[in-house]
């Protein structure tokens, strides 16, 4: 009896260790890896290139004029806000704000769906809580100013927001040395 048990007790941690291991490995499992993909002649080419002292809002139809500074802004866990917050209708088209190339397509607990694109400079360009990535898109696309990568939504930890893009801009590496990106947008 006792032998029975040990056994039946066994199955079941093997069937929640299994369910919790498929669990992790869908939820925040990237599309593809990360800049171990990209071609190394493109990056160089664009850590060349000046980064621009102005860029397109990258949200397609919204103005300058409807952009609010949430730069700074508190956030969960005693986090600050490190980008600004673009209001706009679900599906509406999320823009590329300059050339560059797609280092990462992912879906995770904070930023939901999101793209990381590398640009001239060596600058980190973070969308995230999109709806969904443009079909097709891929880790190393090389994606023109103006491109659709993706569309506005509330995925991630805004599920309970309006729906919005969150874009980050990083001077320092991939999510290291947050700037506020409103001044680079008015």
């Amino acid at each position: 009896m006792r032998k029975e048990a040990n056994v039946q007790h066994n199955i079941r941690l093997v069937v929640v260790s299994v369910f919790i291991l498929l669990l992790a490995a869908c939820s925040s499992a990237p599309k593809q890896s990360s800049t171990a993909q990209l071609n190394p002649v493109l990056v160089q080419k664009l850590k060349s290139r000046s980064m621009p002292s102005r860029l397109p809002i990258p949200v397609d139809q919204i103005k300058a004029s409807q952009l609010k500074d949430t730069w700074g802004a508190s956030r969960s866990s005693g986090r600050l806000h490190e980008g600004i917050d673009i209001m706009a209708p679900r599906g509406t088209k999320v823009l590329s704000a300059t050339d560059g190339l797609i280092a990462d397509l992912r879906n995770n607990n904070l930023g939901g769906k999101v793209v990381w694109i590398l640009g001239p400079g060596g600058a980190w360009h973070y969308y995230a809580h999109l709806d969904g990535h443009k079909r097709g898109l891929s880790v190393g696309d090389y994606v023109k100013k103006g491109q659709v990568i993706g569309y506005v939504g509330n995925s991630g930890n805004a599920r309970h927001t309006a729906p919005h893009l969150h874009y980050g801009l990083y001077l320092q590496g991939k999510g290291r040395g947050a700037v506020n990106p409103y001044p680079y947008l008015r």
